[in-house]
């Protein structure tokens, strides 16, 4: 097996792989907590709780997106070729795992960096979705074009209706929602990536 198909399959593995210890780590850590509210709290109040909550929380984004890194530069950045546009999909994809990193290695209790962070993550999603849907068109890939599209709405979504309607106090619905909608992308596009590697190319 050539040395880029094992860094592909590897980068693919970590995109399955961070999505998957990302929400371990976050419902072992609301579970731990039961003073925590979905309505009241945003995520990153679990990392600044003493104790297992904090550490465990932390650790999870932290490596969660150190993982979505690998994704991004062993895996991503080869599979949308070598269009400009495609490399600058997964150059914003790969900073939205610096992001959740840096979101994870600076709790809530370090200002301003944790917020920055927060805000760049949550913000690169759709942003990198969306330039990656430029990507999927040029490379004449509809359906995933409008797969990955639908996916960035998805992640703005609950955010414009939190400014628009303010339904609830807290912001952990709409994080919460948003990174699950990044994570199903991650999650699907990592499998395909897999099925190219064990098949010697990429499926459409």
């Amino acid at each position: 097996m050539e040395r880029k198909t094992i860094l592909q399959r590897m980068g693919a593995i970590c995109g399955v792989g961070a999505p998957v210890l990302a929400f371990s780590c976050i419902f072992l850590a609301i579970f731990s907590y039961p003073p925590f509210s979905w309505m009241d709290n945003a995520l990153s109040d679990l990392g600044v709780v003493p104790g297992m909550t904090g550490v465990v929380f932390n650790f999870g984004l932290y490596a969660s997106g150190f993982f979505v890194f690998i994704f991004a530069v062993f895996a991503l950045f080869n599979y949308l070729g070598q269009r400009w546009m495609g490399k600058i999909g997964s150059g914003a994809f790969a900073a939205v795992g610096l992001a959740l990193m840096g979101i994870g290695f600076f709790p809530e209790s370090v200002v301003p960096a944790h917020y920055l962070f927060s805000v760049a993550f949550f913000l690169l999603i759709p942003i990198s979705l969306s330039i990656i849907t430029v990507t999927f068109v040029a490379m004449h890939r509809p359906k995933m074009a409008a797969f990955t599209l639908l996916i960035a709405v998805a992640a703005a979504l609950p955010w414009v209706l939190l400014f628009a309607l303010h339904y609830v106090s807290g912001v952990a619905i709409p994080e919460f929602v948003s990174a699950l909608a990044g994570s199903v992308w991650v999650i699907m596009l990592s499998y395909k990536m897999f099925l190219g590697t064990s098949q010697s190319r990429y499926v459409a």
